[in-house]
This record gives C-alpha cells, structure tokens and sequence, in this order.
C-alpha cells in the first residue's frame, strides 16, 4: 500500500514530483486542467517526456489524474463539454504514463439514476472508444448530495454493466462513503460495505483509494473532508480501513484541509497513515 496525495502541478507538470517529495508522498494524483473550469492548456510532447522521466526519477508512482469538478454525464446540457474534457484528460493520462483518470460521474439533478443510466454509459462508451486504451476511466463514488450518482455501489456496478469494457474502474473514496451511509469507520460496517462493493462492483476494479476523514456525521450525505484524525471516521477508522486486506496493494491518496495555512494534504497528514500502515503491518 503506497501513501499519497493530491499535489499542484502550477508551474509546469514536473512541479508535482518536488511537490509530493517534500510532503513524502509515494504516489500522487494532479489535475490535468484548472478543475473549476473547461479550459484546457495545451501540454507539449517535451513536457510529457520530462513528467515521464520525473516518475522514474523519483519512483512516486502510480500516477493518477483527477477529472475537472464541471464534469457531469448525467446533465444533457453539459454531456458534450463533459466527454471532451474527459477525453482530454485520458489524453494527458497516456501521454505521462499515468494510470487514469479519476472523476465524478455527476448529478441527475432529480431526474432519477435509471432514467440517466444510458446517457452515461453511452458518453463514457464512445470516450473510450476515442481515447487511448493504456489509461483508465476511474468512476469515484460520492456522498450522495444534490442527487449525485454513485453514491450506492449498485449504481457505479450497474453503470460498469452497462459500458462493459476493462478500462472502466473504480475509486473509493472514505468521506464521500461515510457520508453516504457506508460505516467504513467501524469494523463490521467496513465488512458489510465491501461485502456489497464485491457483490455489486469487484474489488478487482478497486484501483485507489481517497483517503479523507469526514467533517460529517454518518450518513450526513455532503461532501465535506476533514485531516485524518479530526472528523468522524478518526484515526482509529483509517486503522480499521488500512487493516483491511481489501486495500492491501491498493494506493491511498490524501485530499484534506490540511493542518497548516497552506492549504491541501501536507506532511503531517501523509505521516499519519505511514504510522498507521506501520502499526496494521503493511
């Protein structure tokens, strides 16, 4: 199990690596393009040569790309920008050797999961037909908020059914889990929430996990992350969590606060789940 984080790219896609160094980071995830926004800078070959270089360099790997926060496959009026930035980002993936892209699906704004079901499976098949077949198309669970999607693991396995292809995986995501009912903080609620993520999706497809603790209560269903150890799954939730041999190889990147002023997962967080990771035996 590597320990990772979120870390900024500002400045050039090499920057992650110092970034993530000084934070002690193994394995990282970074945005592709500003997430607030459809704008998209253009990535020389030289640039994706030197990221490539810096992750042998540094062995910080795996890599992953985290889709812009306007993505939404369930709203027609946003699905066209929506599978262009998609596919961008599944662009820049191959092109820096990353292993996917990490995403939330959307809000069905009301309209229902089952009436939405087909427009996205339909997006997400004809971006994978578009885009190159060495990068994944990672579906990240949610919290549950403003009619979101994916935030039961039926609805991410019954959109997996639908598109039918190996690319498609998942991430887990703590907060958005706890916050959708999933007491992945206490043992026999971790067992029966995998139990039903193996029954309704793989845990062959897991391939990350964010590791966030929740400013919500269980169930709270908002979005809402918190440092490790100050919201309610604690420290002894991500105890539970990492002692579980669901996640045993499975890497764990950090999208918190932070401690400090910064701003974003820093130093102190990732040390937090190294010291545990020591104390479960990984």
């Amino acid at each position: 199990m590597k320990v990772g984080a979120h870390v900024g790219a500002s400045g050039g896609l090499t920057t992650a690596f110092e970034r993530a160094q000084g934070i002690g980071a193994e394995t990282i995830q970074i945005f592709g393009a500003p997430p607030q926004t459809w704008r998209r800078r253009n990535i020389r070959p030289d640039e994706c040569e030197a990221f490539r270089a810096g992750m042998a360099e540094t062995g910080i790997e795996p890599v992953f790309i985290h889709g812009v926060y306007l993505i939404n496959l369930a709203n027609p009026e946003l699905l066209a920008k929506s599978a262009e930035a998609l596919g961008g980002d599944l662009r820049l993936a191959s092109a820096i050797a990353a292993k996917g892209v990490i995403f939330h699906v959307g809000s069905h704004k009301g309209a229902g999961f089952d009436q939405t079901l087909p427009q996205i499976a339909d997006a997400l098949r004809r971006v994978l037909g578009e885009t190159p077949d060495d990068a994944w198309v990672i579906l990240e669970n949610s919290a549950g908020m403003g009619g979101s999607v994916g935030s039961k693991f039926n609805e991410l396995g019954a959109i997996m059914e639908a598109v039918g292809s190996p690319r498609l995986k998942v991430c887990l995501d703590t907060e958005h889990a706890y916050a959708a009912g999933y007491n992945v903080a206490e043992g026999e609620g971790l067992e029966e929430a995998m139990r039903e993520f193996e029954r309704e999706i793989g845990l062959d497809q897991l391939v990350a996990v964010h590791a966030n603790d929740s400013k919500i209560a269980l169930g709270g269903g908002v979005d809402r992350h918190d440092n490790i150890g100050e919201g309610h799954i604690g420290r002894a939730g991500f105890e539970v969590i990492m002692a579980h041999p669901a996640f045993r190889e499975v890497p764990f990147l950090l999208e918190v606060p932070g401690f400090g002023d910064a701003g974003g997962p820093d130093k102190p967080n990732v040390d937090i789940l190294k010291e545990i990771r020591e104390k479960v035996g990984l």
